[in-house]
């Protein structure tokens, strides 16, 4: 808002001294524009163009001055501001603890959810990833936001019995959705993946919480067996595949059956690939300022001499066809 407002003055001050420069100017006219009083026709934009640029100059670098500078990591290369965000949204219910999960049906819900992701870091560049865990339950809490450690989310995965620090009841995922947006909201637009692993729930028909614009793509991964599911406390759990497609529907994503085979190269390669987006999409408010701040120096510069070259047809002096003549006269 600081550059915004110097920039307005700028233009205002500019505006006034161009008005009293074209005032004197008209005083002039016959010396410096011939019989014509008046300048080539695109001159006659010259108090608009300096007043805009010098009001693009002044925005430029009052920016540039109170943004935070651009930090790159000395391992990865990647930008501070530049970090691509995977948010993982993990069922720690106690059904994700039943053993019917994987090829073999032998693995656990939560460990073949670790398989998972464990493929999923070996096939794109972690580096340039930040990675946070919401856990949901009957509940949601977050348990790590924006770690660059993969051992933490594995030990997370495979080592911590989340679902006591929940209060027993149905799984709520809806809450975990919110609060994976929550999270994203502030981050730069179409840098965040949310992946939600579970083995299903009942979800309602309306509520289904809104990502926000920092969310590129929605992965919805279903494990357990969706045939033959097992008991726990009196009811028959197994991965709710109609409900997790649903859910993948209706928050524009995709589903895949992790069950028993990894996530497809192709999804993977689409949902991390940024090339769908512009150019114009990837600027941010310091490239932005350098545009301005280049252009209106630019014009600045450039501008007296094209005024005194092409600003207007009149030439002072005698024509040299007409010096020709005289001499031959004399």
């Amino acid at each position: 808002m600081v550059a915004e407002l110097i920039a307005a003055a700028a233009l205002i001050v500019t505006v006034g001294a161009e008005w009293l420069h074209t005032r004197r100017c008209r005083r002039l006219a016959a010396l410096a524009f011939g019989p014509g009083l008046h300048p080539r026709r695109w001159a006659r934009l010259t108090p608009l163009l300096r007043a805009l640029a010098v009001a693009s100059v002044s925005w430029g670098l009052i920016t540039l001055f109170l943004a935070t500078p651009k930090v790159h990591h000395s391992d990865s290369g990647v930008a501070v501001g530049e970090y691509r965000h995977l948010m993982l949204v993990l069922d720690v219910s106690p059904s994700m603890r039943l053993e019917d999960a994987g090829p073999s049906g032998k693995q656990s819900r939560m460990q073949r959810a670790s398989d998972l992701l464990q493929s999923f870091f070996e096939r794109v560049t972690l580096e340039q990833y930040r990675i946070s865990i919401v856990a949901v339950y009957s509940g949601a809490k977050p348990v790590v936001v924006d770690t660059t450690d993969a051992e933490v989310v594995r030990n997370i995965l495979e080592d911590l019995p989340m679902h006591y620090a929940f209060k027993t009841g149905k799984t709520d995922i809806f809450t975990g959705l919110e609060e994976a947006a929550r999270i994203a909201r502030p981050w730069n637009p179409r840098s965040t993946i949310v992946a939600l692993m579970s083995d299903g729930d009942t979800v309602p028909a309306t509520g289904m919480p809104k990502m926000p614009a920092s969310v590129s793509d929605v992965l919805i991964i279903g494990v357990g067996d969706p045939v033959k599911g097992k008991f726990i406390d009196g009811r028959q759990s197994r991965q709710d595949a109609s409900t997790l497609r649903q859910i993948a529907v209706r928050l524009g994503g995709a589903y895949h059956n992790g069950n028993e085979k990894h996530l497809p190269t192709d999804l993977i390669q689409r949902v991390t690939s940024d090339s769908d987006s512009g150019a114009l999409e990837k600027l941010t408010l310091r490239e932005y300022a350098m545009i301005a701040l280049t252009i209106g120096a630019a014009v600045l510069a450039f501008l007296p001499m094209a005024l005194h070259l092409l600003g207007t047809h009149w030439r002072p002096g005698l024509p040299r066809v007409a010096e020709s003549q005289r001499s031959k006269i004399a």
